[in-house]
Order: C-alpha cells, then sequence, then structure tokens
C-alpha cells in the first residue's frame, strides 16, 4: 500500500502549555513526604513498558503486542488526531513512558515528547489493518517489548478470529457469488476481508471527475470508503452501495472489536442495506 501523502498541520505547544506542564512534572518529581523521604515505587505496579500511544491505532498494536501500561493521548471521540492540542496532562504521560508510539502523519508526537524532558523512545508505527501488516507490527513491537511470547499467542487467536469473520461474511455474498467492489487505499483491507473481488482502488487524493467515471466505469455492487478521510457520497449516479470503514478502534483499544463491527457494516451491505459505521474515532488515515 502506498505511504499517506497527507501532510497535516504541525501542533505548535503554547507557551502556556509548557509553562503549565513543566509545573505539573515538577510536582510529580518531587514526590516526598512532609520529612524530605521520596515516596516509593508502587509495588502492584504491572510488569512491562509503559507505553504512551497517539491514538488508539497505535494503542491497539500495543495492547495486542502484550504491553499491559499503555494510555492513549487522542480521546477516541476526536475526529482529527493531528490536528489534536498535546494537554500538560499529556505532557506528564510522555515523561514517563518507556515508549511513545506514533505514526509519521501526526507531527505533534515527536514534540510533545521533546517538551516533557522525558526519555521515552518514539516508535514510528504502520498503520494499516491489513493482516499482514497487523502481524508484522504486533510481532516487532513484542520484541521490542519483550513481550514476545504474548504477541504470538495474540496473533495465533487473532488468525482464527479473523477467518472465522471472513467465513461468515463470504457465506452471505449477494447471489451466492464474490461481489465487484472498489475502495479507498485504507479501507481495501475490509474489502478483502469480505472476500471481495476488489476491481478498483482510490485515494488518498481527492476524487476528480475522470476518477468518479473510471470508478464507475468498473461496475462495482459496493464501494468500500474510509469514513475518516470521506468526502460524502463517491459514486453518487451509481447503484453501488456504499460501506462507511472504520480504521480506528474503540477505547477498548480491540483490533477483533473492530473487525467485528466493519463486518457487521459488510453484512448489513450485502444484504441491500447501508448501515452506520460501527465504532471508532479519529480521522485523515
Amino acid at each position: 500500500m502506498a505511504p499517506h501523502t497527507a501532510h497535516p498541520r504541525p501542533l505548535a505547544l503554547t507557551p502556556a502549555a509548557l509553562a503549565s506542564a513543566a509545573l505539573l512534572l515538577t510536582g510529580c518529581a518531587a514526590g516526598a513526604d512532609p520529612g524530605g523521604q521520596a515516596e516509593s515505587a508502587d509495588d502492584t505496579a504491572a510488569e512491562g513498558p509503559v507505553v504512551v500511544a497517539t491514538t488508539t491505532w497505535q494503542g491497539a498494536f500495543a495492547t495486542a503486542a502484550g504491553a499491559e501500561d499503555v494510555t492513549v493521548i487522542v480521546p477516541a471521540d476526536v475526529q482529527h488526531a493531528p490536528e489534536y492540542e498535546p494537554s500538560p496532562s499529556d505532557l506528564a504521560a510522555v515523561a514517563g513512558a518507556d515508549y511513545v508510539l506514533y505514526s509519521p502523519f501526526e507531527p505533534f508526537a515527536q514534540q510533545i515528547t521533546d517538551a516533557a524532558g522525558g526519555d521515552a523512545e518514539t516508535v514510528e508505527v504502520d498503520l494499516d489493518n491489513t493482516p499482514e501488516t497487523i502481524s508484522a507490527e504486533v510481532i516487532r513491537l513484542g520484541e521490542l517489548f519483550g513481550t514476545a511470547g504474548a504477541a504470538e499467542a495474540w496473533l495465533a487467536d487473532f488468525d482464527e478470529e479473523r477467518q472465522r469473520i471472513a467465513g461468515e461474511l463470504a457465506g452471505q455474498w449477494p447471489d451466492g457469488e464474490a461481489p465487484r467492489a472498489v475502495a479507498q487505499v485504507y479501507a481495501a483491507w475490509a474489502a478483502e476481508l469480505a472476500g471481495a473481488e476488489l476491481v478498483e482502488t482510490y485515494g488518498p487524493e481527492q476524487l476528480g471527475a475522470s476518477d468518479v467515471a473510471g470508478l464507475a466505469g468498473a461496475e462495482p455492487a459496493f464501494v468500500f470508503e474510509n469514513t475518516h478521510m470521506s468526502a460524502g457520497r463517491v459514486l453518487p449516479d451509481s447503484d453501488a452501495l456504499q460501506i462507511g470503514v472504520v480504521n480506528y478502534p474503540g477505547e477498548d483499544l480491540d483490533l477483533v472489536a473492530l473487525y467485528e463491527a466493519n463486518a457487521h457494516t459488510i453484512a448489513e451491505a450485502f444484504a441491500g442495506r447501508e448501515a452506520e459505521p460501527g465504532t471508532g474515532g479519529h480521522g485523515d488515515h
């Protein structure tokens, strides 16, 4: 899949935000009792790395890889993650992290790490929900976190669930045949999950008249559209049903639940109904 070409506006942390963060971090670092004795570490803290993820997507990958202490910076209901402005508490979370997971279209990730002054290692994550990318990234993160065994166990369960979902969708194909489909490049994974015959892909650039004509000429029965970059109806003069694909997991950071939610939307379309996407947030990928 081609890399994302969007270049969102970098965020600048305001002096007030930095000052507030500095006070918050100083207070956290002091942590001493009246006698001057520093507070002891929480003996019940979970073992393993402390991970801060910029969005639920990276957070889901980290959880799948075996991380148990995962904090997500951008709330799940924010529609455009690259435009989120980090708060002082976000900076405090980063200051205590071992790893900060981000993606290249989120330019604030390095900024918040630098501003917090922590020792966190920033890790760029390839965000794509194809099973190949999920497998590669979960294995890589598991090795990085020292949780390779947990990552491998999760992937075994994920593969079983993915095959089950794909089989159920294949059993709901209209007329018992794989339907023709076109898909936005970051929604193609859902078309493949559905077993559709993917005849064309489009985007992420805005569609022109000639692009729309080409997609319509492919005579798809379904359009798999990326809800996070949607400009509305892709083929307004076509009988093709549009399926809104959600890429970001919910607050549960569960990739299997994300697959299930999208499968429900796809099944509704296969039955001739257009349903609202089932879960997720964030935008621009």
